[in-house]
């Protein structure tokens, strides 16, 4: 299929040197969505159906033999070889069941090692005489010890996942899913089903992933190449909303404040009080003849369009006209007869550029929220009612500021400035929107990505135990309504595939604390894995933890408090122990990763050495946050876990 498409000669079929540009561009990008992956087998199931779908059963009709993998193949004469694991037709390798067998008389999973075909496995669906089991072949894969970025999951896609994946393009979902659940390969393969069901709608309104850091997104980043989908932007909520230059901080209750949906109206008061109403007509000089608008007449069209509530900007730009169109009114009433062209010279009228520069002048986002942030009286007009007087002094620059360029911005400042610049000009929405780990966004947040897929739908997938941030969300009824998309179907996923039992049972021990209510990970796991509380005395007795567990397959993370990093990196480099940083991607030669707490959300390995339980509570600014942020970092193993602790553990842990 890629020979076909490499030996294409589009010479002749092009009218010109951009057709042809644009041609070969799409022609590169097909090349590159079939590219060969090493150690990834082209079909990893078969479907055996009864009958051949579509067709009448009562008539007997032969079934039919599909093979499933992660893409379309085909042979030389166009025939299908292998069956996209999204088409309709391979739906039943992940929801039939002996209760259910829809149709298929046999399933086959398919074992490969290192891109070898090394075993396979049936099950006769519709044989009554069989009895259900729990596929081998799916624990191992599922086991499978893990280096390099996260890899794909559509050989293992369960059928709650899959009735998530498979959800419509018109309905926002929001998943709610405890560590291990595969909620992010969840999203993503959304993403990649959507692409399938709705490729030429998206291709025109465009999707996205946001995620939490760049050492995420960089993890996350080749599951969807390695389906075949090349076009998915990824981007941070920093980015989104990078107006300006982040140079500062916020302490916690600053950033909670600035973060608080109530903020919103500060700044609509603020961005429509540059609306003064007029006091004087407006006279219009056209060859001998004057036009005059009077002042009454000027504040009902101002009136009328700060009653449509449109984008300031919006009305900016229509002012001129309404003013221009009030002159037409009166030219027609004296005989004459304009058309449109002396409607837009009247709009262009330098009197009516002037009346529209003192009724309505223009608003530059970035000044303004400076203004709110550095004049104590300007924000005391527009947050009357809203923030108190103590909230107004938490947000309040003690220091004066020159100029935008010259200010040092914190990321809740620049959502802040997001949010102006929507008051102003609409931002652009996309197609579809996935919202990873969206649990630690502030209200303000949610908004400046709701602004991203007004018009389109979203994937938000997240767990609330794990909001780390003084701003996280309480609950997902609250953060989808910011969003704007209250009407979202929350599903939650409980099934654990990645962390080992006596991991996540272990770290559930936490959720009373962090997240009444929540119902704890179930580990689907025949594993139990490796788990171990290893008292200490030294930073050299963590390195070798770190060494024992090297001796395994796999990778190893080194997770501790932000606070500890330089002391362990010390320790790692007198031991002559090679290690990388997080989101860098493992080898077999270093497979060992030194990772701050802070940075771990998201992140997986096949064996976790967790440092100091305490100092990574002790690192966030209120106890609930800190103990949110260990439940992450217990969560990270896939195969076994060691706490290494010197003081005494958190009395939540037992």
């Amino acid at each position: 299929m890629r020979e076909d498409v490499e030996n294409l000669d589009i010479t002749d079929v092009t009218a010109n040197w951009v057709n042809a540009a644009v041609l070969q561009h799409q022609i590169d990008e097909r090349i590159k969505a079939l590219a060969d992956l090493s150690h990834t087998p082209l079909f990893f199931g078969r479907l055996d159906y009864l009958h051949a779908p579509g067709a009448d059963k009562a008539e007997g009709a032969e079934g039919e033999r599909f093979y499933i993998g992660r893409r379309h193949v085909h042979d030389a004469e166009g025939d299908p070889m292998v069956i996209d694991w999204r088409a309709p037709v391979s739906q039943p390798f992940y929801r039939a069941s002996k209760k259910d067998p829809m149709d298929v008389g046999l399933r086959r999973r398919f074992g490969y090692t290192g891109g070898d075909l090394t075993a396979y496995e049936d099950e006769h669906l519709s044989d009554p005489s069989e009895a259900a089991a729990t596929s081998k072949l799916l624990q191992q894969e599922i086991e499978r010890p893990r280096v390099g970025p996260m890899r794909d999951i559509v050989a293992t896609i369960q059928p709650e996942q899959d009735e998530i994946v498979r959800s419509g393009l018109a309905g926002s979902v929001c998943v709610q899913g405890g560590p291990g659940t595969g909620k992010t390969a969840v999203g993503l393969h959304r993403v990649a089903y959507l692409l399938y069901a709705h490729r030429e709608r998206l291709a025109r309104t465009g999707t996205l992933v946001i995620g939490p850091n760049k050492s995420f997104l960089h993890y996350i980043e080749q599951v969807l190449p390695a389906l075949g989908e090349l076009e998915v932007k990824q981007a941070t909520v920093d980015d989104l909303v990078a107006h300006v230059e982040v140079r500062g901080t916020d302490d916690a209750t600053a950033a909670v404040v600035k973060g608080d949906a109530r903020m919103a109206e500060v700044l609509r008061r603020a961005v429509r009080s540059h609306v003064t109403l007029p006091t004087e007509g407006v006279v219009v000089v056209r060859g001998s003849r004057r036009w005059r608008v009077p002042a009454y007449e000027l504040e009902t069209i101002v009136g009328e369009l700060l009653d449509r509530d449109i984008r300031y900007g919006a009305a900016r730009e229509a002012l001129p006209q309404r003013i221009a169109h009030a002159v037409l009114v009166q030219m027609e009433r004296s005989g004459e007869a304009p058309d449109d062209r002396v409607q837009d010279a009247v709009a262009r009228n330098t009197a009516v550029k002037a009346a529209v520069k003192a009724v309505w002048p223009p608003v530059d986002p970035a000044k303004l929220v400076l203004r709110l942030l550095t004049d104590a009286d300007f924000l005391a007009v527009h947050a009357d009612g809203i923030l108190d007087e103590d909230e107004q002094k938490e947000i309040l620059w003690s220091k004066p500021v020159r100029s935008v360029k010259s200010a040092r911005w914190s990321p809740a400042d620049a959502v802040l400035i997001d949010e102006a610049t929507d008051l102003v000009q609409r931002t652009h929405s996309l197609g579809h929107v996935v919202l990873d780990e969206a649990q630690d966004l502030s209200p303000m947040q949610y908004r400046a990505v709701g602004r991203r897929c007004t018009t389109g739908s979203a994937t938000v997938l997240g767990d609330l135990a794990q909001g780390t941030t003084p701003w996280a969300t309480r609950s997902w009824d609250e953060a989808l309504a910011h969003l704007g998309k209250g009407e979202a179907v929350i599903e939650e996923l409980t099934a654990g595939f990645r962390v080992p039992t006596d991991v996540i049972t272990y770290a559930s021990r936490l959720l009373p604390h962090i997240a009444p209510g929540l119902t704890p990970v179930a580990s689907v796991r025949e594993n139990p894995g490796f788990f171990e509380v290893r008292p200490t005395t030294a930073d050299e007795q963590v390195v070798d933890a770190c060494e024992e567990l090297l001796r395994n397959e796999g990778s190893v993370g080194l997770i501790a408090a932000d606070a500890r990093i330089p002391a362990l990196t010390e320790a790692l480099t007198a031991a002559g122990l090679t290690y990388l940083g997080p989101g860098e991607e493992t080898t077999a030669q270093t497979r060992l990763t030194l990772v701050p707490a802070s940075l771990a959300k998201g992140l997986e390995y096949d064996y976790v050495v967790l440092d100091e339980p305490q100092a990574v509570v002790d690192g966030e600014p209120d106890e609930r946050t800190g103990l949110r942020r260990l439940y992450v970092a217990l969560t990270r193993a896939v195969s076994g876990l060691t706490v290494t602790h010197a003081a005494p553990l958190p009395q939540q842990l037992g």
